[in-house]
């Protein structure tokens, strides 16, 4: 979009009636390749005489089905759309049909954007690096964004430092696999490196991570982050199964004990900790015994909240062709169950916080309220007028209501 704007083209929401329209595809289950293909063919009828561009990671991954389709005009690869105005202009001049799409594993450097110029907004997500090499088996990304590649630790410190100069308070780091950030470098830079850096810029108040491998947090890494002061109390932690024979299936690389010393690691470095998962229910050969194991060690760790995905084959990876698929009812139930888990976990941590005193960094208003995030990111709101978007006041909670923080502003 800033590409478009920097060119002199005027951004449009999708709805209103447009000269180029931009699909920016998603591929991470089959429903999401559908998705893609239903706003492409919905842009076309919005106007049929339009340029219609498809990127991102569906095109990545199925370029001769993409090409086939006849409302696409353009169609670029991962690599291809940071140079997407070139690419909209030569085809404005020719008006010829063009597949961009390369090798994404021959990837070898991160494409940098450079500086994203937010307006009205408190936090920033700044991408770090792109692409993994785990393979879990559920997964089609690593074959849609290729190897890691990590971005330099200078210009991310530069994008840091311009946002914060612009009035940003809070960043988020995020990647495909934040964790491996690094790992293509050839001087031992590692994310603690860049976490250390980052939390010396003056004026910077959060810096928030974005999900992370397990592995990652060793002892010896959570000591370390103990000393950024910056760093938010919130550890979004990938975990997918609860139960070692499937996590083995998943091709996950930790067991159930590795991850249960994490959890444990971080709540006795962390006051007020909050930690998040995302959790597959229906893996391949899930019985129910498993799914079992699984409802008792989420029960036992006590998350904050769990993101609850029921497994979807994807097509092009190990798990689609395994035996033993689980039946849609079946996963369907399971989620249910651990839906209501992580909605009960989520009301019995919040109402801990009544009465007590919390840091807001306000964000966005609604029709009555303006709300904001702690730094162990609870959602509180108070009555419009007690505060701005980008203040960060201290806020005396009186209530938890529809799963957020009730209160008002208060000078302790």
């Amino acid at each position: 979009m800033q590409q478009f704007q920097n060119s002199g083209y005027d951004i449009v929401p999708f709805e209103n009636k447009a000269d180029i329209y931009v699909i920016n595809t998603c591929t991470v289950t089959n429903m999401s390749d559908r998705k893609s293909r239903q706003m492409l063919r919905r842009a076309k009828q919005k106007n049929p005489s339009a340029i219609i561009v498809a990127t991102g990671c569906y095109v990545q991954v199925a370029k001769d089905e993409v090409e086939k389709l006849e409302e696409i005009d353009l169609c670029l690869g991962i690599n291809e759309k940071n140079e997407i105005v070139k690419y909209v202009e030569a085809y404005i001049q020719n008006h010829t049909k063009q597949c961009m799409i390369s090798d994404v594993m021959k990837q070898k450097e991160f494409l940098d954007f450079g500086m994203i110029t937010l307006a009205e907004r408190t936090r920033a997500a700044i991408k770090i690096q792109d692409g993994c090499d785990r393979f879990c088996t559920y997964c089609i990304i690593p074959y849609a964004r290729g190897r890691v590649r990590s971005r330099k630790m200078d210009s991310i410190i530069k994008e840091a430092q311009e946002l914060v100069e612009n009035g940003i308070k809070e960043i988020v780091l995020t990647g495909i696999h934040i964790a491996s950030y690094g790992k293509d470098f050839e001087d031992d830079i590692t994310l603690w490196n860049l976490l250390k850096e980052l939390n010396k810029i003056e004026g910077l108040k959060r810096i928030r991570l974005g999900s992370l491998e397990p592995k990652l947090l060793t002892r010896e890494f959570i000591e370390n982050l103990k000393v950024l002061d910056k760093l938010c109390n919130h550890f979004h932690l990938s975990l997918q199964s609860g139960c070692d024979d499937t996590l083995k299936r998943m091709n996950r690389r930790y067991t159930v004990s590795e991850f249960r010393e994490v959890t444990k690691n971080l709540r006795e470095a962390f006051e007020e900790v909050v930690l998040t998962t995302d959790v597959i229910v229906g893996f391949p050969g899930e019985t129910d015994e498993e799914f079992e194991t699984t409802y008792k060690f989420l029960k036992e760790i006590n998350f904050y909240k769990m993101h609850v995905f029921p497994y979807s084959q994807r097509k092009g990876t190990k798990a689609a062709t395994m035996e033993n698929q689980v039946e849609t009812a079946k996963k369907e139930e399971r989620s249910r169950k651990l839906i209501e888990l992580s909605n009960q976990n989520e009301q019995e941590f919040l109402n801990k916080y009544i009465g007590t005193n919390v840091e807001v960094l306000f964000e966005q208003e609604d029709k009555e309220y303006i709300k904001g995030h702690t730094k162990n990111y609870l959602e509180v709101a108070v009555n419009k007028g007690e505060a701005q978007e980008n203040d960060l006041k201290y806020v005396k909670i009186t209530k938890s209501q529809d799963v957020r923080l009730l209160g008002y502003v208060t000078n302790e």
